[in-house]
């Protein structure tokens, strides 16, 4: 394995164990709090990367189409335990990722496809971010680590202006001057820190 395949699944994990240090930390009373996703509540926030994380084995893995996998994600995925759902959905795609050869594969996503390596530097900006918005929905921490800021930036960068068009994310938002990386990544992407 190459070194940028490591420093790669490195920062997928580091961005896993983020996000499942905030879902440990979200208190009983917290699960229909607002998030800066303006539609999702916190147990939205948890649902849509627990489903992000479920769809990793059968398109790394096993080589599935969108199509094939169907509706099989849809629905209630977290479930009664969202914390021991969230678990399990990142346990499978850590171990989807960190198979002999994953990175090599093809990924078939919805806009075509992509090579496994561009699918999970998206997965880890997609973390990294929505640590974020986890963290400010429960009064945790919202510092992000320095590295996962750079590659999520460095990953986004190039597409971001497009992500605002797509709906998925809010339009782009001015940072004020001198500001960090990491503000500079969430202004990017349409939140006000």
């Amino acid at each position: 394995m190459s070194t940028k395949d490591e420093t790669l699944l490195r920062r997928h994990g580091q961005a896993l164990d983020l996000f499942t240090e905030r879902v440990h930390g979200v208190g009983q009373e917290q699960w229909g709090a607002s998030t800066p996703c303006t539609e999702w509540t916190v147990r939205d926030l948890v649902q849509h990367l627990l489903v992000e994380q479920l769809w990793v084995p059968p398109l790394v893995r096993d080589g599935a189409t969108m199509e094939e996998v169907g509706d099989a994600f849809e629905g209630d995925m977290a479930g009664p335990d969202p914390v021991a759902s969230w678990d399990t959905a990142a346990d499978a795609a850590r171990a989807a990722f960190a198979e002999s050869g994953a990175l090599d594969r093809t990924v078939h996503l919805s806009y075509g496809d992509t090579p496994a390596r561009a699918y999970c530097a998206q997965m880890v900006t997609d973390l990294v971010v929505h640590s974020w918005d986890l963290s400010r929905a429960i009064g945790a921490d919202e510092r992000l680590p320095g590295d996962l800021v750079a590659a999520a930036l460095h990953e986004v960068r190039p597409y971001a202006s497009d992500l605002g068009k797509s709906g998925l994310f809010a339009p782009a938002v001015e940072p004020p001057p001198g500001a960090d990386e990491q503000t500079k990544l969430l202004s990017l992407l349409g939140r006000t820190p």
